[in-house]
């Protein structure tokens, strides 16, 4: 100090100070112990960061069951109903086919309480309908095999008589081919005669008498043309009549087909209300055994979701919610995408519930108190809400020093867990922590077969 004041300050402090504590600002112990502090701290902080440090991957999420069917769910009634009578509790204990409710029936198609007798009164009138048409079907097809007799019959005396007139034509065609030649024969004749009676070699009586033998056969001639036209007539009118057979069987077999198919199609019909009344009484007999309720599973009610009598409750509306008895526990966790890789199955993880008092030393797990083993089972190939990956972790056979899960846990209570991977120094884990970096794995991950795969290959 430049001391151009003349009052010293430094003297008047000095006296200011107890006399019992001089003695202790004048040591300089305490700073050496300080120093000394320091060291080791740093010496020891330096020891730590070469000590081993477990990496792990942090995950929140709920207790869950492993299989949907071990998880809450809703019981529904299959019909729609109106409450008579509750047969349950909230949290009591219902095994599988007991009755929860009981429900009357609010569909007036359903109402007359002897539903099922009128069906069946209905079903056997349509049995019989079926049995007439199927006479009708027996007597069509004994009416068509005797039109088909009775045809060939008519048909074959029909053809017959075709061919009787064609004989009959053929006959006369050879008899005026027959006459035809003889009066021919007659006319050469009569000129030769008449040539000779020029001559007078013959008389005139020969004349006349040749004369009128030409008219005879000329005459002949006539006639048998006009047999011949007859016959031709007559064989036209034999096949018009084997024709118009035909057409009349052709009509009446079309008559009869036609019979036949609507009673073909009459006992169809008859057939379709036969089998749709056996529809609506086995469908009345079930809905009939769907008046009560029933639990799927043994589980516990744990909440009513329609409440009172008389409450009319909807087609496949949830009456209760019901939780199985004794489900397959599971830790739902949900880590980040970019945690995933490197996780596998069957790695180890370390489970805290909630309600339970745990220490957790993630990078030293056998340090942890209070918290439970498990392992991964399942891994989701895809997101869930908000980008994280769901994890299904199972509890562990219990270690040495190990304890198995409570007995107390309940579905939807929170879990924190942490997966398990290689370990490090605390000063990579230190570094890789301030950098944002993800962790790391010695070598490429790969899933490991756990216990629900070994049972399965064997």
């Amino acid at each position: 100090m430049l001391n151009l004041s003349n009052q010293n300050v430094a003297e008047e402090v000095w006296e200011r100070v107890p006399r019992q504590s001089r003695p202790e600002l004048l040591r300089t112990y305490a700073s050496r112990k300080l120093g000394r502090i320091l060291a080791v701290i740093g010496l020891a902080f330096l020891v730590i960061l070469f000590l081993p440090w477990r990496q792990t991957i942090y995950g929140t999420g709920t207790l869950t069951a492993l299989t949907p069917q071990d998880r809450p769910q809703t019981v529904q009634n299959q019909i729609a109903g109106r409450i008579e009578h509750w047969n349950v509790r909230e949290g009591q204990l219902v095994h599988r086919g007991d009755t929860l409710l009981t429900i009357s029936e609010i569909k007036d198609e359903y109402f007359d309480p002897n539903l099922p007798e009128r069906l069946r009164e209905q079903l056997a009138a349509k049995r019989g309908n079926v049995a007439a048409n199927v006479a009708k079907i027996a007597a069509t097809d004994q009416q068509l095999t005797a039109l088909r007799t009775t045809l060939e019959v008519q048909l074959e005396s029909a053809r017959n008589k075709v061919e009787q007139a064609q004989n009959y034509l053929n006959s006369d065609r050879a008899d005026l081919v027959a006459v035809s030649n003889f009066y021919e024969t007659a006319k050469a004749r009569l000129a030769r005669y008449e040539e000779g009676y020029k001559n007078g070699l013959f008389s005139l009586t020969d004349i006349e008498t040749r004369r009128l033998k030409l008219q005879e056969d000329l005459a002949k001639v006539t006639s048998q043309r006009n047999k011949v036209a007859s016959s031709i007539q007559s064989l036209a009118n034999a096949r018009i009549e084997l024709a118009n057979l035909r057409a009349k069987y052709s009509q009446d077999l079309a008559k009869t087909m036609s019979d036949r198919s609507s009673a073909v199609s009459s006992r169809a019909s008859s057939e379709g209300e036969v089998s749709s009344l056996r529809n609506k009484i086995s469908n009345v007999a079930m809905r009939r055994s769907l008046y009560v309720v029933r639990a799927p599973q043994t589980g516990y009610i744990v909440r009513a979701l329609k409440a009172g009598i008389g409450e009319t409750i909807k087609e496949g509306e949830s009456i209760a919610t019901l939780q199985p008895e004794a489900p397959l526990l599971a830790a739902e966790m949900y880590v980040r995408a970019m945690d995933v890789p490197l996780i596998q199955r069957g790695r180890t993880v370390r489970i805290q519930f909630d309600g339970w008092p745990a220490i957790q030393f993630s990078g030293w797990p056998s340090a942890a108190v209070g918290t439970f083993g498990g392992f991964v089972t399942v891994i989701d190939v895809v997101s869930s809400v908000g980008g994280k990956y769901r994890l299904l972790v199972r509890p562990t056979q219990p270690q040495p020093g190990d304890q198995p899960w409570p007995k107390q846990l309940r579905l939807g209570s929170g879990v924190q867990g942490w997966v398990i991977l290689d370990s490090v120094p605390v000063w990579y884990e230190i570094w890789r922590q301030l950098n944002g970096f993800p962790p790391s794995l010695s070598t490429e991950p790969g899933d490991a077969p756990v216990k629900e795969d070994k049972e399965k290959a064997k």
